[in-house]
């Protein structure tokens, strides 16, 4: 009966498709959204600087700039970081493709170096081994909410004189040693894509205490502009601007920031249902046939952005597209993160890499699967996601 059960596409175990990475909203951002809608202050405004502040605050940095995702904000840091043609910079292929295209976009070349296999982190002895006379920059990615060993590329930035951009799109509520990941390294971008742990549909952030980087950010996202589209139109009149620098619409609009004010308020209050999740996904997985995501480092704050599994055919007798497959004919959705930018036939081509030159990287690409992991998951579809997983792999 489970054998034919296993193979039959219409007995999920589930009536209703669970979405992976459905976002939580609530009346509160449903009544914020409204209140811009009335107010008619769709674009860059008063409640964009409340989220900047909010989002300050949270992080502990002296400066938050708002943007309309988190891709901008890596461009944006590596422009007023002063990247560009002739620049190499290093990071990791274990991460979502936007990390290495903003480097591209710069006119520097990406240098990616190999993860370690069980944090699915940046090595840093790897970074060490990269560095050249052409090397400018580090960007470390805190992969599903881990933070990468920055005690260890602090260093090595520090004795090689680099600046450290650190792509936290996974990683709003991480901790290091006691210090908030946007408050340790020169610049930080968070994202608020509509998967994230703080939600504004599409929309980022960038963190610095950096005054002159801060200012240039501000200016650069809106057109280059020297002051904000909102003092322009406020109530203490209209305020003239000139343009600075060929800038860009990287801009954050009220609308978007109307949901994050509410989004950040839960942020802690919903990083204890992931955590609890976590420990329940743990607890019920542990004695099949896969991998579980790596424990915690010492002194570290996980952001319980991702839950991954490793599966691996001849350890689990499936593969994790066949594995995906039968979870989504149950009516579960999962993700993958990432299939390795080195796989990629245009990173391929224009920068050299195959699968056999990042080994970590491409054993986890092959193997990795999340599974749902949201404050809005009931108990029942915590329940229902663990009865398919292990019904497949038992």
């Amino acid at each position: 009966m489970k054998e034919a059960l296993k193979h039959n596409t219409k007995s999920p175990f589930r009536k209703n498709y669970l979405v992976y990475g459905a976002p939580q909203i609530l009346e509160d951002e449903i009544n914020e959204v409204v209140d811009s809608l009335k107010t008619g202050w769709l674009g860059t405004g008063p409640k964009v600087a409340r989220f900047e502040e909010m989002f300050r605050q949270y992080v502990g940095a002296e400066h938050a700039m708002a943007v309309n995702s988190c891709t901008a904000g890596l461009h944006l840091s590596m422009i007023v970081a002063g990247l560009g043609p002739g620049d190499e910079v290093i990071t990791t292929p274990m991460t979502f493709c936007a990390t290495v295209n903003s480097i591209i976009h710069t006119g520097a070349t990406p240098i990616l170096v190999d993860c370690q296999h069980d944090t699915q982190l940046i090595d840093p002895q790897r970074i060490e081994d990269a560095i050249t006379p052409r090397t400018r920059a580090i960007v470390p990615v805190h992969l599903c909410g881990r933070p990468c060993d920055m005690d260890a590329i602090l260093d090595i930035a520090a004795r090689h004189d680099l600046v450290i951009i650190e792509d936290a799109a996974h990683a709003i509520e991480t901790e290091y040693k006691g210090r908030k990941v946007g408050n340790i390294s020169h610049l930080t971008a968070f994202s608020f894509y509509v998967t994230k742990n703080v939600v504004t549909g599409e929309g980022g952030m960038v963190t610095t205490n950096n005054p002159d980087y801060a200012d240039k950010i501000k200016m650069y996202a809106l057109h280059g502009m020297s002051r904000d589209a909102w003092r322009r139109f406020s109530d203490d009149g209209y305020k003239h601007y000139q343009v600075v620098f060929p800038g860009f619409k990287y801009n954050m609009m009220d609308l978007q920031a109307a949901i994050g004010i509410h989004q950040l308020t839960r942020v802690e209050q919903n990083l204890e249902r992931r955590n609890q999740i976590w420990s329940i996904y743990n607890d019920a997985l542990t004695d099949l046939p896969i991998e579980l995501p790596a424990p915690d480092e010492p002194e570290t704050k996980h952001a319980r952005h991702l839950y991954t599994l490793m599966v691996d055919k001849a350890q689990s007798g499936i593969t994790r597209d066949e594995f995906m497959q039968q979870l989504h004919e149950m009516n579960i959705g999962t993700g993958v993160h990432y299939y390795g930018v080195h796989l990629h036939p245009y990173y391929q081509q224009r920068l050299g890499y195959g699968p056999e030159d990042l080994p970590n990287a491409t054993w986890i690409s092959e193997r990795t699967v999340s599974l749902p992991l949201s404050p809005s998951l009931s108990d029942a579809d915590v329940e229902d996601v663990i009865e398919t997983v292990r019904f497949i792999l038992s």
